[in-house]
């Protein structure tokens, strides 16, 4: 458990938590750490044939994936962050414990997970494994801005919020997106994505395509727009009905490069990972297996 998810929600919900685990007869063991490497070694330190249950936001889980990916050991997810995005898309919410440990039941699944890796700029050569997602370009810039939006907003409400102050600094930079070799887009642009899972920022339907069982990635780019055209385009892309808009790329593959003309911001599972200038994606197909997915 990441106690800080959610801005505190998993600490305040944690007794919550415990008696439904309790009264369920689950034996379990608390791991409670503030950040992803210490609880990453911990998990590490355990049996392979320990399941683990995150309790936290889409970054608690990307943290332990290292533990978890080509390992075999079992994985659950009890949403508590601010986004619950890979959670969200199985149907789990936050706060329903009785649906996401009712799911434990359920037979084991494989899904995809992704491995990518900086090419340039900030961590150039440093390799990350993720499961719901990247981005960079606007949805990165959002995901730094969300820092600063009012306490009292969470979840959907706080990237709402970002994406607006956003939009008023908006620019275009020239990427190239390259999906198994093959040139995607190349061309001024404001934000590229490279998806497991189908959803981000809270909420916003990015990739309705993807399937995180279908051994593929799928990689997403805007061509140049305007505020305007922006501001209707997150419109489509809330409910995912964007895919086939002519401003929009997208294509299903195995490996996706994007190089960028200058450093762009990053975000890697929702978490900032810093400016660069290109990435390599690979998937990595039925990598973890989740318990109640």
């Amino acid at each position: 458990m990441n106690p800080a998810a959610g801005r505190g929600l998993a600490r305040r919900e944690w007794p919550r938590l415990e008696a439904e685990l309790r009264a369920r007869r689950l034996p379990f063991e608390l791991i409670s750490e503030p950040g992803g490497e210490a609880a990453l070694a911990r998990v590490q330190a355990l049996p392979a044939e320990v399941a683990v249950l995150a309790v936290g936001g889409d970054g608690t889980v990307g943290a332990l994936l290292p533990a978890l990916v080509g390992t075999g050991r079992p994985l659950g997810i009890v949403p508590l962050g601010s986004g619950n995005d890979f959670a969200g898309m199985l149907g789990l919410k936050a706060g329903d414990f009785a649906s996401a440990l009712g799911r434990l039941a359920f037979a084991p699944r494989r899904v995809d997970a992704l491995r990518a890796t900086v090419l340039g700029g900030d961590g150039a050569g440093t390799s990350h494994l993720l499961l719901n997602g990247l981005g960079l370009g606007f949805d990165a810039q959002v995901t730094a801005l969300t820092l600063r939006a009012p306490a009292r907003l969470s979840g959907f409400g706080r990237y709402a919020w970002a994406a607006l102050a956003a939009l008023r600094g908006l620019t275009l930079t020239p990427v190239m997106v390259e999906v198994d070799g093959q040139v995607l887009y190349a061309g001024p642009s404001c934000l590229t994505a490279v998806m497991n899972g189908t959803r981000y920022g809270g909420g916003f339907h990015i990739s309705p395509a993807s399937d995180v069982r279908d051994g593929q990635l799928n990689a997403l780019a805007s061509g140049p727009v305007t505020r305007a055209q922006l501001l209707a385009l997150m419109g489509r892309v809330l409910p995912g009905r964007h895919l086939g808009q002519p401003r929009v790329f997208h294509v299903a593959g195995r490996t996706a490069t994007v190089t960028w003309a200058r450093p762009t911001y990053l975000h890697l599972d929702g978490d900032l990972a810093g400016q660069v200038t290109g990435v390599r994606v690979e998937v990595l197909p039925g990598a973890v297996t989740l318990l109640n997915g």
